[in-house]
């Protein structure tokens, strides 16, 4: 008699998606539990109207106000900026960081990766930007306003300052971080350098640039609420100023979680374009 060896079935792809949605879930479920927690316990102490002094408002108060400013109506002669307005808030202040970020990029990454790859533009280039680095982006409002007014330039300058030092920093240590190695055998096999700027220090220097991007990113949301607070007259920083200095402190809360909201979206857009172009990274970690 021969004997049969018994074998487990293999796992079916409904069973594989039911873990890893039960992962997801588990994950998500985590990620929520802290703030969750945090809402209920200052619901709880705000519920007699004695937090803070009663300056501080209840979420549900908060969620009251948003949905007004979100999704209300104005009605008859009202020209409530918390009425309705929300969207068109956080569009002023996505477009604004969405230029100054792109220009960040342009000049920051390449300049990065010159620092990083030449010695001549490291001695002559790197000290100036370590020397203005430590200025705040607050004091570049004065210069903002003198050159650019009122004005919707002076926030994407702000955001653009703000946004270049993270970005060109860590692209010059990626720059720099490049295995030697790789380019001596380039170098031996004919590659000019700017074949090894392209297909070498740049790939390489990816990750350090990304990391650069997502500093960058939350410098430049930093920066618009900062500039639409004192030099431009819409945005979701403007509302916030504008909602404190008329004492709706339930509309300035819900301006912050808004300011975070969109905030977490865009950098959850970076990590993910980071996890598709850097996809070889992977890749070769399956391989190895």
């Amino acid at each position: 008699m021969t004997a049969t060896a018994e074998t487990s079935p293999p796992p079916s792809a409904s069973g594989e998606s039911l873990r890893y949605l039960g992962a997801r879930l588990r994950q998500y479920g985590a990620a929520i539990l802290l703030p969750l927690t945090l809402v209920v316990l200052w619901q709880l102490a705000g519920k007699d109207g004695s937090l803070a002094g009663g300056a501080l408002p209840t979420p549900d108060r908060v969620w009251a106000a948003w949905k007004i400013w979100a999704f209300g109506t104005p009605s008859g002669m009202s020209l409530s900026p918390y009425v309705g307005t929300w969207a068109e808030s956080v569009l002023f202040s996505a477009q604004r960081v969405a230029k100054g970020f792109a220009l960040a990029i342009l000049v920051g990454v390449p300049l990065g990766i010159l620092i990083g790859w030449s010695k001549l533009a490291q001695a002559m280039v790197d000290p100036t930007i370590q020397w203005l680095r430590p200025v705040p982006i607050t004091a570049w409002l004065p210069i903002s306003i003198a050159i650019f007014g009122i004005a919707d330039f002076g926030a994407v300058f702000l955001i653009t300052i703000g946004a270049f030092y993270p970005i060109v920093i860590n692209t010059t240590q990626g720059a720099r971080d490049v295995e030697k190695n790789w380019i001596r055998a380039a170098l031996m096999m004919g590659a000019g350098r700017l074949d090894i700027l392209r297909r070498i220090v740049l790939p390489a220097a990816l990750p350090s640039i990304f990391t650069g991007l997502r500093i960058g990113l939350g410098i430049g949301w930093t920066a618009v609420i900062v500039s639409e607070m004192v030099a431009v007259k819409s945005g979701l920083g403007y509302v916030l100023w504008d909602a404190y200095y008329v004492g709706r402190m339930d509309i300035v809360i819900a301006d912050m979680v808004s300011i975070g909201l969109v905030g977490f979206l865009s950098d959850w857009l970076i990590v993910r374009l980071e996890m598709w172009v850097l996809r070889w990274r992977r890749l070769q970690n399956f391989n190895g």
